[in-house]
């Protein structure tokens, strides 16, 4: 039986000192249950460390991935605001792994969110919606992990920046997304990527968060998941995500 507090401690520790590990199935195969016990043990951690929990974040909003994968449904992780990027901001190469970029919408709860709970409502409980970028890190050795691994490193969710919140009332259905290194365009997409419709993801958040007893709360984030691929960084980086109708936000990459 996995030794659920040890293995936090060591994706816990891998990520608070931008260490690689060795994939933890490498030694035992990690269910479903097992992966999300160990994020949740290694989020504690943190948490009793000073950081506060500020939202969720949704992984393989996409059919391709999931298939890729082989699975039927989304990952989640957890925030906090230890994680959190200011806009502008320059973030240090040397406290990430194997640090990638993916452009995401965020959402802004202005109440709770718990399950069952219908799109129409899940629109309701936001306040606001924004250009948002991800950082994913995958602190295994070689980039080399399967699904329980990705899971029990909390869906490797590094860091998150987020732009201006504008008004819920802009239609996200669709909206064109460019992300761009140093000025040149790196990843052109649309928010119809994630899950056809980005309250889709919101509405799949909010049913595995509650299943994990942890409901949507008032005042969390909730990122969408990736529009497109995400894109490596490499120390001199500019990077900036424009959303049509929402507008932007960016981060540089430093040593």
């Amino acid at each position: 039986m996995a030794d659920i507090a040890e293995l936090a401690r060591i994706v816990d520790d891998a990520a608070r000192k931008a260490n690689a590990i060795t994939q933890l199935s490498a030694k035992e195969a990690l269910s479903f249950e097992d992966s999300y016990a160990v994020q949740s043990a290694s989020i504690q951690r943190r948490v009793a460390r000073g950081e506060k929990r500020v939202g969720i974040k949704m992984g393989f909003t996409s059919r391709a991935k999931m298939v890729q994968m082989g699975i039927d449904d989304m990952i989640w992780g957890r925030l906090t605001d230890g994680m959190m990027i200011e806009d502008g901001d320059t973030i240090s190469l040397a406290d990430y792994v194997h640090p990638r970029v993916e452009p995401e919408l965020a959402f802004l709860l202005k109440k709770d969110l718990g399950w069952p709970v219908t799109a129409v409502e899940a629109m309701a409980a936001v306040e606001a919606v924004a250009p948002a970028m991800e950082i994913i890190d995958s602190r295994y050795k070689a980039f080399k992990f399967d699904l329980g691994d990705v899971v029990a490193d909390n869906a490797s969710s590094s860091g998150f920046v987020i732009g201006p919140w504008q008004s819920i009332d802009v239609d996200i259905s669709n909206l064109g997304m460019l992300m761009e290194f140093n000025g040149r365009a790196r990843q052109i997409g649309s928010s119809a990527a994630i899950l056809g419709q980005p309250i889709r993801s919101l509405v799949a958040g909010a049913r595995l968060s509650a299943q994990a007893g942890e409901p949507l709360q008032a005042g969390w984030i909730v990122m969408a998941g990736g529009a497109t691929a995400a894109e490596a960084l490499s120390v001199g980086d500019y990077v900036r995500n424009s959303v049509q109708r929402l507008g932007s936000v960016a981060f540089s990459v430093g040593k």
